[in-house]
């Protein structure tokens, strides 16, 4: 596959997918949307069972999104543009498989989004976090006002959102926006070890994991444990659970098959 503002590249089950425009520092324009949306799905058809998304070049996971697009919409296109992006995240959120963001620097506005959107946040020491939409008289429209109060908390996330400031690495951890702050040397190497780790578990179980998680969030707790006996139920059922329990009882790897 190729897109006009992505790189991907393939080792064994895994993709890296890198958003390609350091030029303006990997600014979120409708092009680069739309091949997000269509990227992770063609790759999980494909048979790759986790992904690392990061940014070109050193200074940006993703700058924001481009402001020369959204500084001429009407009110009716940027609510239209907002979803369009919301829908896009929606994928990548969604996907089944996990992805990781490999924050290699500014994730902000759109960028923060699109990282909170992944599966999991690794982030260079030398990142940088923050939803300055604020500043420029706007509101976050990729989701960032209902994402970062689930990761984070509705008081942390208000004080980052009203603010507008940045904040460096080792604070998003501390809050809980990211899972780990690593040198931004090691950042890729991380990544694609936790992508590789992730890749090797039982397809249909992670699958399932991910549904659980992230559809139960919205639900009532009871609900939410209906939800989980029944994906239990279901993977009970796949041969990747009869090759499980087989090999740990044999006390050999598992060969999944994900079916």
């Amino acid at each position: 596959m190729t897109y006009e503002h992505l790189l991907i590249e393939r080792e064994g089950a895994v993709a890296v997918v890198t958003v390609n425009r350091p030029k303006v520092l990997n600014a979120l324009n409708r092009g680069t949307m739309a091949d997000l949306a269509h990227a992770f799905p063609a790759l999980v058809a494909e048979g790759v069972r986790a992904i690392v998304l990061t940014g070109a070049g050193e200074k940006a996971f993703v700058a924001g999104a481009d402001i020369n697009e959204l500084a001429t919409l009407s009110a009716a296109e940027a609510q239209a543009h907002a979803a369009t992006g919301q829908r896009a995240f929606d994928i990548i959120e969604r996907l089944g498989v996990p992805v990781i963001a490999a924050v290699n620097g500014f994730a902000l506005g759109g960028g923060c989004e699109l990282a909170m959107a992944c599966t999991l946040r690794l982030a260079a020491d030398t990142a940088r976090f923050g939803q300055p939409e604020v500043n420029l008289g706007l509101t976050p429209g990729y989701a960032g006002s209902q994402r970062l109060p689930r990761l984070v908390g509705r008081g942390r996330a208000l004080e980052l959102l009203l603010t507008g400031d940045m904040i460096p690495a080792t604070r998003a951890y501390e809050i809980g926006l990211v899972n780990r702050v690593v040198p931004a040397a090691s950042l890729r190497t991380e990544a694609l070890a936790l992508a590789t780790t992730l890749a090797g578990k039982a397809p249909l179980a992670v699958r399932y994991i991910l549904e659980a998680v992230q559809r139960g969030a919205d639900m009532p707790l009871a609900e939410a444990q209906h939800l989980e006996t029944s994906l239990f139920g279901l993977a009970a059922s796949t041969e990747d659970m009869t090759e499980g329990t087989s090999a740990f009882l044999a006390k050999r790897p598992a060969e999944w098959k994900g079916r």
